[in-house]
C-alpha cells in the first residue's frame, strides 16, 4: 500500500467515526428508555446485557477481523448498526428492546480492534506508521465531536420518539456501509496460511501468548478498562438524572454537548503530553474521573455538569495514550483480536459495575 492510498484509508475511517457520532437515538438512548417509562434499573441492566454481549463476542470477533480481512468485518459491522435501530423501532418491551441492545453491541465487537488495526497496518504498510499517534488523536476526536453533536440533539430525539430518531440512525448506518465498502484490506503475513481453521488456530494460540506473558499489557488494558467503565457509567446515568433534577429537555442535549467535548478535548490533548510517561497520564486521569463520580453525590445540577465534563476529558485523556502504546507492543497477525482483548476486558469491568450504579444513582 503506498501512502496515498494509505492516507485515503485514514480519510475513511475517520468518515465512518464521524457519520456514526451523528446517530442521535444511539447518542440519547438512555434518554428515550427513561421517556418510554423504563427505570433506572432497567436501563442499568440493559447495558449489562449489552456488555454481556460484547463479553461473548469481543474476542471472536477480533480473531475474524485477522483471519477474514478488516474490510469484511467493518462492513459487518456496520450493517448490524441498521439491523439495530429497525429492531428498536419494532420494540415493544424490555426483551425485545433487549435484543436490539445486543445486535448493537454486535456493531461495536465489530469494529473495535478492526478499526484500530486496519489503521495502524495500513500507515505500517506505508512505512508512516509514526503518524498513527495523530490518527488515534484526532479519530477519538472527531468521534466524540461527532457524537457530541448528536447528544446535542437528544432533545430533538426525544421530541420526535423513538421511533423516528431509530429511523435517522438506520439511514446513518446505510451511509456508514458506502464508506466501509471503499476500504482496502491490509496484507499480514496470516494471510499465507491457506486454511480458515488453522488461521483460527495461529491466531488464537499466539494471541493467549502475548496476554499471558506480557503483564505490562495486562496491567495496561484493566487499568483502561476501569477508568473508562466508571466514567462512561457516570454519563450515561447523568442522561437520565438530570431532566429529574430540573433540566428542560431543551437544555438536556446542549449540556450533554458541553460533556461530550470535555471527551473531545481529552482525546486532542494526548497530542501535546506524548513526552510524558503513561504513569503521569494515569494518575491525572484516575484523579479527574473521581472528581466526576464525586460530583454526582453533590446534588448541585451545575457541579454534575462540570463533573461530567472533567470526567470525559480524563477518559480519553488516558484512551488514546493506551490506544497508542498498546499498538506499538503487539505483533500485526493477531492486531485486531489482541485490541478486541482490551474491549472485552472493558465489558467484563462494565457488566460487574452496570447494575450497581443503577442501584447506587437510583438512591
Amino acid at each position: 500500500m503506498d501512502k496515498k492510498t494509505a492516507k485515503s484509508q485514514i480519510n475513511k475511517l475517520l468518515g465512518i467515526d464521524a457519520v456514526s457520532g451523528l446517530a442521535i437515538a444511539g447518542a440519547a438512548w438512555v434518554a428515550l428508555l427513561a421517556a418510554r417509562g423504563f427505570s433506572t434499573v432497567e436501563i442499568g441492566l440493559l447495558e449489562s446485557i449489552f456488555h454481556i454481549t460484547s463479553l461473548t463476542f469481543e474476542i471472536p470477533s477480533g480473531v475474524i477481523s485477522d483471519v477474514f480481512g478488516r474490510r469484511k468485518t467493518m462492513v459487518a459491522g456496520r450493517v448490524m448498526v441498521i439491523i439495530s435501530s429497525l429492531l428498536m423501532i419494532v420494540s415493544k418491551d424490555f426483551f425485545t428492546v433487549a435484543l436490539a441492545i445486543a445486535v448493537n453491541a454486535l456493531s461495536y465487537n465489530l469494529a473495535s480492534g478492526t478499526r484500530e488495526a486496519l489503521a495502524y497496518d495500513s500507515l505500517k504498510e506505508a512505512g508512516i506508521e509514526s503518524e498513527y499517534d495523530k490518527f488515534a488523536a484526532t479519530d477519538l476526536m472527531i468521534y466524540q465531536i461527532f457524537g457530541s453533536v448528536g447528544t446535542l440533539l437528544a432533545g430533538f430525539a426525544l421530541f420526535l420518539g423513538y421511533k423516528r430518531a431509530n429511523m435517522i440512525d438506520t439511514v446513518v448506518g446505510a451511509i456508514s456501509v458506502l464508506i466501509a465498502l471503499s476500504l482496502v484490506d491490509v496484507k499480514t503475513d496470516l494471510q499465507n496460511v491457506s486454511k480458515a481453521s488453522d488461521r483460527f488456530k495461529k491466531v488464537i494460540s499466539e494471541s493467549a501468548a502475548f496476554i499471558r506473558n506480557n503483564r505490562k499489557a495486562r496491567l495496561i488494558i484493566l487499568f483502561n478498562s476501569l477508568i473508562g467503565a466508571v466514567d462512561i457509567l457516570i454519563l450515561f446515568f447523568l442522561q437520565a438524572r438530570l431532566p429529574g433534577m430540573g433540566l428542560s429537555n431543551f437544555w438536556l442535549g446542549p449540556v450533554l454537548f458541553v460533556m461530550g467535548m470535555g471527551a473531545a478535548i481529552g482525546a486532542k490533548a494526548t497530542e501535546y503530553f506524548p513526552e510524558k510517561r503513561y504513569s503521569k497520564i494515569a494518575v491525572i486521569s484516575t484523579a479527574g474521573v473521581a472528581l466526576a463520580f464525586a460530583s454526582v453525590f453533590t446534588g448541585n445540577l451545575y457541579l454534575m455538569i462540570v463533573g461530567g465534563f472533567i470526567g470525559a476529558f480524563s477518559d480519553n485523556f488516558v484512551q488514546v495514550r493506551t490506544d497508542i502504546l498498546l499498538n506499538t507492543m503487539i505483533p500485526s497477525d493477531q492486531r485486531a483480536t489482541l485490541m478486541s482483548v482490551n474491549s472485552f476486558a472493558f465489558s467484563m469491568v462494565m457488566i460487574v459495575l452496570s447494575p450497581l450504579f443503577g442501584m447506587l444513582f437510583s438512591l
